[in-house]
This record gives C-alpha cells, sequence and structure tokens, in this order.
C-alpha cells in the first residue's frame, strides 16, 4: 500500500493547476441501494496508508470512533467510516487511511484501498439535490470513471466535526463585532460544514456575506457584482470587502479563483483570503504566488475573526479617495 504514496512529495505541484489526485476505496455496500459505493479522498491530506494497528478503546466516544491508535508515540483517534455512513460490510477493517485536517491527526477504516486517480477539479462536479439529500451533506463532490461508476468525495470536515467535537460554542466566545460595515465578505467552501462555520464566524462579526459552493460559483457572483457596481457607477471595492476562499473545490479551486480575481483590475483592492484545511508551508507559499493576501488554517474561529476583521478594517476606503 506504501507505494500508493511513495511519490506523494512529487504531487503537490499539482496545486495551483487546478488538477487533484484522489486515492479510492470502498467501505462495503450501501445498505439503502445494496450497491458498493466507490470513495475518494484528496491525496494531499493523506499522511500513509497501512494495516490497522491495535487499537485502545476510549471512554465516551461517539459510537463509530473504534479508538485510539499509538502512531510513531502519538495518539491518533479512528473512525470506522462503514458504521459512520451506514455501510454493510462483511470483511474486517484491517486498512486505516492516516489523514491530516486542520492540523489534527486521524486514522479512517476502510473495507478496501484501489488506486489513485489524476484528475481536474473541472472534471468534480457538484453532487445532485437529491444525492446531497439522501447521504446527508456526507458528499462534497462526484467524478465519472469509465463504465458509469461513479466516485463520492467525502466531505471529511464533516466528519470530524460530527466525530471530534470542533464545532464547539467557545470557540466563537469573545469575538467582537464589526460595527457599520456595509460591503459584503464573498465566500467559497465546499463543505456544508466549512459553510457553517464561516457564517457563523461572520455573523458574530455581524458581517454581511454571500456564499458559494466552489470556486465557479464564486466567481460567476463576483462577475454579477462587477455588473452591479458598473451600473451603479461605483467599484466593486464598495460592495465587496474581502473574499474568502477554500482551496480544494470542484469546478474551480481556490488557485485558480485566486488567479482570476487578481488577474482582473475590477477587483483591484479587495484582499483575498485563503481559507483551508492544507494549512502546510508549501500550500501557503502557493498560494501567495497566486496572490493571496493572507493564508488561516481551518478551522479557528478566532483567527478567521480577527484576520478578517484586519483586512476589512485596512481596505475601508471612502469613494472620493479612490
Amino acid at each position: 500500500m506504501s507505494e500508493l504514496l511513495k511519490n506523494i512529495d512529487a504531487r503537490t505541484r499539482l496545486a495551483g493547476t487546478n488538477k487533484l489526485e484522489i486515492l479510492l476505496f470502498t467501505l462495503g455496500e450501501d445498505e439503502r441501494t445494496g450497491r458498493r459505493e466507490i470513495f475518494g479522498i484528496n491525496v494531499f491530506k493523506v499522511r500513509e496508508v497501512m494495516r490497522t494497528a491495535a487499537i485502545t478503546a476510549a471512554p465516551e466516544m461517539p459510537a463509530c470512533v473504534e479508538g485510539m491508535v499509538s502512531l510513531r508515540g502519538v495518539l491518533v483517534p479512528v473512525v470506522d467510516l462503514a458504521k459512520y455512513t451506514g455501510m454493510r460490510t462483511e470483511t474486517p477493517r484491517e486498512i486505516m487511511i492516516v489523514t491530516e485536517y486542520n492540523g489534527h491527526t486521524q486514522g479512517f477504516l476502510v473495507e478496501a484501498v484501489d488506486t489513485i486517480l489524476r484528475l481536474d477539479w473541472s472534471q468534480m462536479r457538484v453532487p445532485p439535490d437529491m444525492l446531497t439529500a439522501k447521504l446527508g451533506g456526507l458528499v462534497t463532490a462526484v467524478t465519472e470513471l469509465p463504465g458509469n461508476k461513479l466516485v463520492m468525495m467525502l466531505d471529511v470536515e464533516k466528519v470530524l466535526a460530527e466525530t471530534a467535537g470542533y464545532e464547539e460554542d467557545f470557540m466563537y466566545k469573545g469575538i467582537e463585532p464589526v460595527h457599520g460595515e456595509e460591503r459584503i465578505v464573498v465566500f467559497a467552501d465546499d463543505s456544508s460544514v466549512a459553510r457553517k462555520q464561516i457564517e457563523r464566524t461572520l455573523d458574530t462579526l455581524g458581517v454581511p456575506y454571500r456564499g458559494a459552493v466552489n470556486g465557479r460559483a464564486a466567481w460567476t457572483l463576483l462577475q454579477q457584482l462587477a455588473r452591479q457596481a458598473a451600473t451603479a457607477g461605483c467599484e466593486v471595492r464598495d460592495l465587496v470587502s474581502l473574499v474568502l476562499t477554500d482551496v480544494e473545490m470542484p469546478e474551480m479551486d481556490g488557485y485558480i479563483l485566486t488567479k482570476s480575481i487578481k488577474s482582473d483590475a475590477c477587483f483591484d483592492g479587495i484582499p483575498v483570503l485563503m481559507h483551508s484545511s492544507l494549512s502546510g508551508m508549501s500550500n501557503q507559499q502557493l498560494g501567495k504566488s497566486v496572490g493571496v493576501d493572507e493564508y488561516v488554517p481551518k478551522f479557528e474561529p478566532q483567527r478567521l475573526a480577527e484576520t478578517v476583521r484586519r483586512l476589512i478594517q485596512s481596505g475601508a476606503h471612502k469613494p472620493e479617495n479612490r
């Protein structure tokens, strides 16, 4: 299995090209449909694929959290994805995908891993409403393989929010509102959980906003706002204070969205804040190379709020000073 990931360092060069590689895996038979579905996870977030180590049960864990394993002296929580998603499998979960999100490491038990698929983000589509409703928002994007096989990108942030308690009230306490700001924040994120977290942070700040499910939708919204500004005889920055974007999104990723914004003069003066669980230095440097003004790793509401406040206030201007 290590052969699957032996070139992972080289794969980081895909970032910023609107391309990605996903590790395909199965969890078992879907009890609702009787099918064995194929899931995917971005290789950038996979540290290793290994045989499941000895798991130590831990008290007061959700039912799908099997316990903890020790990896090189560090205790890592282990989530049984088949239990979480309601899949039925007769195969012991002997394979564990070790991932890193938002500075947290966790293991996901799966039935089997298949291969690594390289494709363009434009090939990833927003899941249909029917699929989203059926799976409870568990899938952020889908793509089709030869033979009419569907690959579903798992919303790992949703899994972690519901199994690791990342959505705690205390995380938002002490955030002071921004007074008198009428311009909107435009944000893009394909995770329903992340969008709710962003909305809660911006609501606590008292900042108006418009959200989008991916970079393509955010770019369309920004172009609409540009036309609105032109009709009103003002600058887009009189309407938009900030663009907040995730990195990984179907149809258009955050790097391409940033490039599009920074290469269009009508969006001059609008800062772009990248907000992602891809928090390594290489990803931050790549963000800066395409014009990102600042980078905040997910999910730290206090830090996000402070950065949003500072960028909004530093970008505040009076029309007569344009």
